[in-house]
């Protein structure tokens, strides 16, 4: 315990050394925390600087691109005019040498036609007239175009200072971009060194909690130690080792042995259980009540043996009437069904009814009996649907809902299973989902789906007024 009391002392005072460094650590990493701040805030405030003067840039660009715009417009826009006076130049340089052509041929014409000597001259007339037109209509065109080619000089001028300033610009947002580019990368390096400070920071705090655990330990143990020596041997440690200093000369291991033969004599005595004689009475009670429930549960596991036995002849007595009764009616419907043949249901174990197996044979008209499993799909169906009906007939339920039951049957087929549903309609009501027309044919009310218009479903109901009830639906 001494040994123990003095490690734990050294302890101590090492957890204590540590402390204090982790301590001056941390106070110096906190001084170092407000200039770091400083440092992101100012580069924050910078990146907001040239945020603000990149959208303002921006803004530019825009305008410049904009007025840029607007110049390729009006020169397009010149362009086209020019295009059309050239084609009205092209009109009327036409129409003046029509206007020749006809005068010649007016000339021509002129010892031959003396009566129509003053219908030319008017219209020789009317043709100066229109020419001198022309000719004035080509020089204001004239005029026009030389106005045009002013613009478009003085709009390529526009132009080109324009691009001038785009590509002043576009250098100007170049430098700005590398600028921002290098301010990110130093905030970049700032957050990496802030993200090392901070993890060193965890680390430090990491190792003090730890040392703080380990002190607490210490003292824990050291209380706990004390505790049992106050309990055990009625020692009050602090009074006793107040001023309690170690004798060097004293022989340790001897106190030891002495001690460990003092514990091995402890051991052997024991303990003694004082509760023994009322530990032994709730025992006896508890192995009385657990008797008294045993019992009951003994005397309940035959009731429901008894119970189970009752139940299974019950059911088993119910099974076989109505196994009969079923297997009475799927005969006569197999027959019905397929206009002949034979079939039956059979118990695979008659000792065990209530968990044997039950086979299906059937013997269509001109084939010999075999299972069901052997049987054409349209076999299969029509011996499915006679044993269903079968099951129906000797216990009707409110409604049946058959899905597409006759999507094997040929025409033949299809018209024993309708004449079979008719017979239950007066048991049961059917709803029948079906493609087939003689299906159809004996409903009294169809429901359809139809899509007039792409991705639009409607529905469509036909009734067919009869003078008895609706017995049956088809879908």
């Amino acid at each position: 315990m001494r040994a123990e009391c003095y490690e734990a002392n050294t302890q101590r005072v090492e957890a204590q050394a540590a402390l204090r460094s982790v301590e001056e650590e941390v106070r110096r990493l906190s001084e170092e925390r407000p200039l770091l701040a400083s440092e992101t805030s100012t580069l924050t405030k910078r990146l907001g600087e040239i945020e603000q003067q990149k959208a303002a840039a921006l803004q530019t660009l825009s305008a410049v691109e904009e007025r840029n715009l607007e110049g390729e417009r009006t020169v397009a826009r010149l362009a086209t005019e020019i295009d059309e006076l050239a084609a009205r130049q092209n009109g009327i340089a036409e129409q003046v040498t029509s206007s020749r052509v006809r005068a010649g041929e007016l000339s021509q014409r002129r010892a031959a036609l003396v009566e129509a000597l003053r219908a030319s001259q008017a219209s020789r007339i009317q043709l100066d007239a229109e020419l001198e037109a022309a000719k004035r209509e080509l020089a204001e065109s004239q005029e026009q175009i030389n106005r045009s080619r002013e613009q478009i000089e003085g709009a390529q001028e526009t132009l080109s200072r324009l691009s001038a300033e785009n590509a002043e610009l576009a250098e100007k947002n170049e430098t700005l971009r590398s600028e921002r580019q290098q301010l990110r990368s130093t905030l970049d390096e700032c957050a990496v060194e802030a993200r090392r400070l901070r993890a060193d920071l965890e680390k430090v705090e990491t190792e003090l909690h730890t040392c703080q655990m380990k002190l607490q330990e210490v003292r824990v143990r050291i209380e706990d130690l004390t505790s049992r020596i106050a309990e055990e041997l009625s020692v009050d440690l602090a009074a006793q080792y107040e001023g309690y200093q170690p004798d060097e000369e004293e022989d340790w291991p001897a106190i030891e042995a002495e001690i460990e033969e003092l514990r091995r004599k402890i051991d052997r005595l024991g303990h003694v259980n004082l509760d023994a004689i009322q530990e032994q009475e709730e025992l006896e009670q508890r192995l009385s009540f657990l008797t008294g429930q045993s019992d009951d549960l003994r005397k309940s596991e035959r009731q429901l043996q008894t119970l189970i036995e009752k139940l299974n002849a019950e059911c088993e007595q119910r099974f076989l009437a109505t196994f009969e009764a079923v297997q009475k009616h799927f005969a006569a419907l197999f027959k019905k069904l397929f206009g002949g043949g034979k079939a039956q249901i059979t118990l695979m174990d008659p000792s065990d009814v209530l968990e044997c197996g039950i086979e299906i044979t059937a013997r269509p008209p001109g084939k010999e009996p075999q299972s069901i499993s052997l049987l054409s799909g349209g076999e299969k169906t029509m011996t499915a649907i006679a044993l269903l009906m079968a099951v129906f007939r000797s216990r009707p339920a409110p409604f049946v809902l058959l899905d597409e039951v006759d999507a094997a049957l040929d025409e033949a087929n299809n018209i024993r299973f309708n004449h079979v549903i008719q017979e239950f309609v007066n048991l049961s009501q059917f709803i029948i989902i079906s493609h087939s027309k003689r299906s159809m044919s004996i409903a009294d009310v169809l429901y359809g789906i139809t899509m007039q218009e792409a991705g639009v479903s409607k529905r469509v109901s036909v009734r067919f007024e009869e003078e008895q009830p609706p017995t049956s639906a088809v879908a």
